[in-house]
């Protein structure tokens, strides 16, 4: 179970998008004038008219919805496009719910980081230590600090399938995160602990592990009262086995291509993500997310030293661009740090600079979320949202 590896690499991204040739025709009627972006500008700052014409159209083939938040001292933006279903064609929701993916990661490591701050944790120490019998003799001692930076060479665990077909067949049954760790440590490692970095979900997940050991509470529990709470979240949570997004949300759709070569767009907007809990498994809004990044990055929920963890990417490692629940990036000259998430039928990014003098929040109602390439909307969102 690889986790989504398209965490923004926009550089590269902006050159697939210039070279490659026109898009598909979309699949749906032009949307009705309700359903059309509709957004609300606050001081001057962010491209507002990059940002209308980087939603606008919507639904179209490759999105349903696009929720978009920017924010940080050089000003703010707000904008929402598209449809909350496509059954009945009303206006998407701006403050609707979806499910968040691994942007999850970033308040798991808060976690672990706060309770490292309160002398529960200690990064240096090996994770065996605290979770005996959990790997096998294959593996070499792994720390903590390893598990969140993606450094620790333990592979990726098994999922329900690779297609999407696969996974949908499954999308209301249960794989619980032991299973998941099991099938990773039965393949031994991918490479000796700090000697590489590999983006994976499993990471995440045996931190969840950790943190559930050493508090004695689920890490749902434990996130909700170390993180959410301290950050005013109150519209994220993590579902587990219930495979609904409760409260006010727009649905969520996977293009499928047919036998006689039409596309199919199937809701997936109810699906049980308990695999990915520690790892993927929450869901938010634009505005908690928001709350999140600034909250944190503010020193608000995990001290300085070890927030300083979230800003530091491993040396020594070719091509390491990941911290702790992080990722770096740098855009004009511009350093961000930020995450990305997918899950079918949604794609969300958090990005914010250090300072918050801008911050990024958008969520798009991808209909290929799982797909190798960047949305086109997310794209166009990205590039005007960081101009």
């Amino acid at each position: 179970m690889r986790a989504h590896r398209r965490t923004i690499a926009l550089a590269a991204s902006v050159v697939l998008a210039l070279t490659a040739g026109p898009l598909a025709a979309p699949a749906f009627a032009a949307p009705a004038p309700a359903a059309r972006a509709s957004a609300a500008e606050a001081t001057p700052g962010p491209d507002a008219e990059a940002l209308r014409a980087a939603i606008a159209g919507l639904p179209d083939a490759d999105a349903t919805a696009a929720l978009v938040r920017i924010g940080g001292t050089d000003g703010g933006w707000r904008g929402s496009a598209g449809v909350h279903d496509l059954a009945s064609g009303r206006a998407a929701d701006p403050d609707a719910r979806f499910r968040a993916g691994s942007t999850t990661k970033v308040v798991t490591a808060a976690v672990v980081l706060k309770l490292a701050a309160q002398g529960r944790i200690d990064l240096g120490a090996p994770v065996q230590h605290y979770l005996p019998g959990l790997f096998s003799s294959a593996f070499e001692p792994i720390t903590v600090r390893q598990l969140l930076n993606h450094t620790s060479g333990i592979r990726a665990g098994d999922g329900w399938g690779d297609s999407f077909e696969e996974q949908y067949a499954h999308r209301f049954d249960t794989l619980t995160p032991r299973q998941v760790v099991r099938s990773a440590v039965a393949k031994g490692p991918e490479f000796r602990p700090g000697h590489g970095q590999d983006y994976l979900n499993i990471n995440y997940t045996v931190l969840g592990l950790l943190v559930e050991k050493v508090t004695g509470h689920s890490y749902a529990s434990e996130a909700t009262r170390l993180v959410l709470r301290p950050a005013g979240m109150r519209d994220t949570c993590f579902p587990g086995t219930d495979p609904r997004i409760r409260g006010p949300h727009n649905h969520g759709y996977q293009a499928v291509r047919r036998a006689d070569g039409t596309t199919e767009f199937v809701d997936v907007t109810e699906w049980n993500q308990a695999d990915r809990w520690a790892a993927g498994d929450m869901i938010s809004t634009t505005a908690d997310l928001e709350r999140l990044i600034t909250s944190l990055f503010r020193g608000r929920i995990v001290p300085g030293p070890q927030l300083a963890e979230m800003f530091t990417v491993p040396s020594g490692v070719p091509g390491a661009s990941y911290s702790a629940g992080l990722q770096r990036f740098e855009y004009q000259g511009r350093e961000y740090w930020l995450k990305s998430g997918a899950r079918y039928g949604y794609s969300t990014v958090v990005a914010a600079t250090r300072d918050l003098s801008r911050t990024v929040v958008y969520s798009v109602g991808s209909t290929d979320a799982k797909g190798e390439d960047m949305n086109p909307v997310s794209l166009r969102i990205a590039l005007a949202a960081l101009k």
